[in-house]
């Protein structure tokens, strides 16, 4: 079955090109309806493909609309079976996006649309990549991706208040998205952003020294929530040493007991010291002399004063009473103690914590990674058997089952005093309202939101301040895409709502480079050339000079926004896939 892949490939292209409608574009089916299909099937559009999408008979009423795209093939199935499959028009076409959430349906769907296109490109979403990474060995031509893995990074970057930790190794090269300030000049690659800008940031500015956030060589530079997890670990083991005898005494003085006790213990400290000084003795000799009177009484001294008299008595009814009182603070410590712990009615009081809301694929990501960096989480969903609740208990990280958006559930979470609540459900309204509960009880708090509509977003950040937001399917569709069409995409760069790719492109023979110099490559402003290699040369010459000239089948490493991307590879395509 594949003997001949490469003649196999040919004749799936031509079989897309030559369908009975006359459309010579090429074709790819997606099946799925949530935001991740939408913009992915966006992308395919945007490259001028044919698509068709396979959605439910019965849509999702808070996802968006595939109706709203133009030009795109709407088929409604409630299974992909074989029928549904050709019905789509499978059979020729490049290639397959299985991008339910659904790891076990997908791997299902894979298997059947191989019995209809047997070496079709099958691109799946499955949120277990160990998994995926055995799966795509079934298959003849397959690319497994979790949407989740790509995201979370820059979730948890976001709740660490640092750059989001994108590392790719290219050309011998292992490189990293960093603050300027934290990698030596020699080691800068290209300027990515100016961060400042208070309308947002600037990608790819013309005057790359204006960036602040570029992409240099790793040079054996630690990632930035690395450093931020120590910072806060630090952090927080500095403030436990004041912050657990103060809690203990502020409980221990709450209780009866430990009031009696703190009163008695204040006769002691006052009559020791009006004693001290009748006696006109020492600070060491008034200290033995009140410890001795109040732990054993004093002997009776009919000489003595009057006034010294009456402070010995009541240091020696003060004795009395302590021994007892001491004796029962004890016991009540301990016995509150064995009932918190049988009872579990208490919890710790919390501090420079990350509260997650949603538990879902995105949310256990971004909650595990977070534990793996040692930073202290609370997770928070409604639904007990979401996915990451198993995992919370397995890791021992605390776990509240109950809706995020209450404003007592968020209490629960410790929300006022945590360093910040990252909200990552499925559902915008649901999002923002917990992050408006959070800001009333902790104004301060640092909020990352996760929010699909990026119109949505930006009123959100200019009327509640809130300037975090980031959008899952955003972040993952280039990725996606990009597999589908079988595209060179290297790497993805998060920055805010924006998407930079990191890509390798091969100039055709015929091509509108083919012949002219680097600089025609870097005409488009979304396009940056970061690294140039002759065919046949084993590795790249970075950072090339603009006079290069480019030959048929030379290699191109750019980082390009998507839409100076989709501008270069038709520029360096073949004049007649170009048309």
């Amino acid at each position: 079955m594949a003997a001949d892949p490469w003649r196999d490939r040919a004749r799936r292209v031509v079989g897309g090109r030559l369908r009975s409608n006359g459309d010579n574009r090429p074709h790819y089916v997606v099946c799925g309806q949530d935001p991740l299909a939408f913009r992915v099937v966006n992308e395919l559009v945007a490259a001028s493909a044919a698509v068709t999408v396979i959605v439910p008979t019965r849509l999702r009423p808070d996802g968006p609309d595939m109706r709203s795209i133009k030009g795109i093939r709407l088929l409604r199935a409630d299974r992909l079976t074989e029928h549904t499959f050709r019905s789509a028009g499978l059979v020729g076409a490049r290639g397959l996006a299985l991008l339910a959430q659904d790891d076990v349906g997908n791997i299902n769907s894979a298997l059947c649309a191989q019995e209809v296109e047997p070496n079709l490109r099958v691109v799946m979403r499955m949120f277990n990549t160990r998994l995926g990474s055995r799966v795509k060995r079934l298959f003849v031509d397959c690319e497994v991706l979790s949407d989740a893995s790509m995201a979370a990074p820059a979730f948890v970057a976001a709740a660490l208040g640092v750059v989001s930790p994108t590392h790719f190794r290219h050309g011998g090269r292992t490189l990293h998205v960093a603050a300027r300030d934290e990698v030596r000049a020699e080691h800068v690659i290209c300027g990515l952003a100016d961060l400042r800008d208070a309308h947002g940031p600037r990608v790819l500015p013309a005057d790359s020294a204006s960036a602040d956030l570029v992409l240099a060589e790793a040079a054996g530079a630690q990632a930035g929530p690395v450093r931020a997890a120590r910072r806060i670990s630090r952090a927080r083991q500095r403030a436990r040493v004041w912050r657990e005898p103060a809690r203990a005494l502020r409980s221990f003085a709450t209780r009866k007991i430990g009031i009696a006790t703190i009163g008695v213990l204040a006769v002691v400290v006052l009559f020791g010291m009006l004693l001290s000084r009748a006696e006109g003795v020492s600070v060491a000799e008034a200290v033995y002399l009140t410890v001795v009177m109040t732990l054993s009484g004093a002997d009776p001294d009919l000489g003595k004063s009057a006034p010294v008299q009456i402070m010995q008595v009541v240091l020696s009814l003060a004795g009395l009473a302590l021994i007892p009182l001491l004796t029962a603070a004890v016991v009540d410590a301990v016995v509150n103690a064995r009932l918190a712990y049988t009872d579990q009615r208490t919890r710790a009081e919390r501090g420079g914590h990350v509260v997650v809301v949603g538990l879902g694929n995105v949310g256990t990501r971004v909650m595990w990674q977070l534990h793996d960096l040692g930073v202290e989480v609370v997770g928070v969903d409604k639904d007990p058997q979401a996915r990451g609740a198993s995992i919370a208990r397995d890791l021992g990280i605390s776990l509240i089952i109950g809706d995020g958006s209450q404003e007592e559930i968020l209490r629960s979470a410790s929300v006022a005093t945590c360093r910040a609540l990252v909200i990552v459900s499925t559902d915008d309204v649901t999002n923002l309202q917990a992050a408006l509960y959070a800001r009333e009880l902790n104004s301060e708090v640092h909020v990352v939101l996760r929010l699909f509509d990026g119109e949505f977003a930006g009123r959100i950040q200019r009327t509640f301040n809130i300037g975090i937001s980031r959008s899952v399917s955003y972040l993952a569709a280039p990725a996606f895409a990009a597999a589908l069409m079988d595209r060179e995409v290297i790497a993805t760069i998060p920055v805010g709502r924006h998407v930079l790719l990191v890509a390798e492109v091969i100039v055709a023979a015929g091509s509108a480079l083919d012949g002219r110099t680097l600089a025609a490559a870097g005409t488009n402003p979304g396009v940056r050339v970061i690294a140039f290699a002759h065919f046949g040369e084993p590795g790249p010459i970075w950072l090339p000079n603009s006079g290069f000239r480019l030959h048929a089948r030379d290699r191109i490493t750019v980082v390009a926004r998507r839409s100076g991307l989709s501008w270069l590879l038709k520029q360096a395509a073949d004049p007649e896939q170009a048309a």
